[in-house]
């Protein structure tokens, strides 16, 4: 397949809420761009997995991806365990994205910061030409990390102002959690999804302001920027 660039997360919804202002951004830059939800989020309290796979096909179409996949880990069990980290290895092997995108490594979910563990731990692997897994053996170039759920500073932010709208519609694809009838609310019971889309939007704002555009999705990486000329450096310093 030869992706230029993979998104991991652990539920479907997740990708949407944190990065996809980025992937239709690159799509629209004619990259070949993936998701790959670790679980069928069938342990959410809202929605069938049968549900979200619906609204999950139709928010892949609206960020243009060319394709979106789902693992298989079970939902609320999403660790770094052997088992795991092979299947993910063999579908790096099979998509050689160059860019891959996981999530920040420290979370309030845990299979949120279990989801990061497990995407490193499968992108290493996969390079390892001695495990007995079908495929050459390969390694993504670069690993970053979204980082919407997390207080750190980010890296660098993407200017998504162009893309706001249609990753608001892909949020909004996901119906059963974002626009549930009224019989699905459970009662009085109020989950911290019903103010997710809102307060994602909120951060969008804010790290939009910090590069001084309307909207923007913030980025962490691990290893320096190479930078050639600082003369061209983008986002005003006074």
């Amino acid at each position: 397949m030869n992706l230029d660039l993979l998104a991991i997360a652990a539920h479907p919804d997740d990708i949407e809420l944190s990065c996809g202002g980025t992937l239709l951004k690159m799509a629209q830059r004619g990259y070949k761009t993936g998701i790959l939800d670790l679980t069928a989020g069938e342990m959410g309290t809202r929605g069938t997995p049968e549900i979200r796979a619906r609204e999950a096909a139709k928010a892949a179409k609206l960020l243009r991806v060319t394709l979106r996949e789902t693992l298989g880990v079970p939902d609320s069990d999403v660790q770094p365990s052997r088992q795991h980290k092979l299947r993910l290895a063999a579908v790096i092997r099979r998509l050689r994205p160059k860019t891959v995108i996981l999530p920040y490594w420290e979370a309030r979910h845990p299979d949120h910061y279990h989801a990061s563990s497990l995407g490193y731990e499968g992108c290493f692997l996969a390079g390892l030409r001695q495990l007995p897994l079908e495929g050459e053996p390969y390694r993504p170039f670069k690993i970053l990390y979204s980082i919407s759920y997390a207080n750190v500073r980010p890296t660098f932010v993407v200017d998504i102002s162009a893309q706001y709208e249609q990753r608001r519609k892909a949020i909004l694809a996901f119906g059963s959690q974002f626009r549930p009838k009224k019989s699905e609310r459970g009662g009085k019971v109020h989950l911290a999804i019903d103010r997710l889309e809102a307060e994602m939007n909120q951060l969008a704002r804010h790290y939009g302001q910090m590069i001084g555009v309307q909207y923007g999705e913030p980025f962490l990486q691990k290893e320096l920027m190479r930078v050639e000329d600082v003369v061209k450096l983008e986002v005003r310093s006074i």
